[in-house]
């Protein structure tokens, strides 16, 4: 069953974030991992979640999504995100 890798940035070094994201995604193919949203106009329905960059990822299971999370291969590149986004990520289990 998919799992779900959520995450929504906002982004507060810009060249920092851009080192982050041209390493990134190499991580996420390693563990079997897709982008299906990175970035792109949001529109809020309902609510007042008012999301600036949202990201969602796409895991074979809840396994491989925390793997990768908590890898050496994405340690320092979490790092560099944390230092350079103020950022809410979350891992949901699919059904």
């Amino acid at each position: 069953m998919s799992a779900f890798v959520m995450a929504n940035l906002t982004v507060t070094n810009k060249e920092k974030f851009e080192i982050y994201r041209s390493g990134v995604s190499a991580t996420i193919e390693k563990y079997e991992g897709r982008y299906v949203v990175r970035g792109g106009e949001v529109e809020v329905l309902e609510g007042n979640w008012s999301p600036d960059r949202f990201v969602l990822i796409e895991f074979p299971n809840i396994e491989k999504a925390r793997e990768w999370y908590y890898s050496s291969d994405y340690s320092d590149l979490k790092t560099m995100r944390i230092e350079s986004t103020s950022s809410s990520v979350l891992i949901v289990d699919g059904v």
